[in-house]
């Protein structure tokens, strides 16, 4: 016998929209990433390629296809064709692995480290639109970091 809802006296009724956390950080990431939108596309780049270009800057010989999407936890399937669009923009060089032709091995290119640094005015942008200080971002990532964790995301383990 499949198994059987509880009543209905025990399931508490759901929250409203606006006091559910999944929402609030649903809208939260949209809201940010609207706010970074006219900045990235100055540079000529999406928000998904921008932390594909973060991940490459945090590994200075770069890294894998593989590495990149397990470091931004999503598919290597996901992140092939961003890799791709950012090598035809000059952004990235893509070599495979002579050892390993599975492997295909991404790294900035200068043009791509001169991308990279013109995002480091998103975070300052952040600081100014929430209107909470630097300490209090930090605070809230480490809560949202936290939250990663103790749901299983092995991503954002250690960190």
């Amino acid at each position: 016998m499949p198994d059987q809802p509880p009543p209905s006296d025990t399931v508490p009724p759901p929250l409203p929209l606006d006091e559910q956390l999944c929402f609030s950080l649903y809208a939260a990431t949209i809201a940010i990433n609207r706010a970074y939108k006219p900045m990235l596309d100055q540079l000529g780049i999406t928000y998904p390629q921008f932390l594909v270009l973060q991940t490459l800057h945090e590994a200075e010989d770069g890294r894998t296809i593989g590495a990149i999407a397990e470091r931004l936890a999503l598919e290597p399937s996901t992140i092939t064709p961003l890799a791709k669009r950012l090598e035809a923009a000059g952004l990235v060089t893509r070599l495979r692995n002579p050892a390993d032709e599975r492997q295909m091995h991404v790294r900035l290119t200068p043009a791509g480290r001169t991308c990279w640094a013109g995002t480091g005015c998103l975070g300052p942008m952040i600081v100014d639109r929430s209107g909470m200080t630097p300490d209090r971002l930090r605070a809230l990532n480490a809560e949202v970091t936290a939250l990663r964790r103790a749901l299983g995301d092995p991503d954002s383990a250690g960190r």
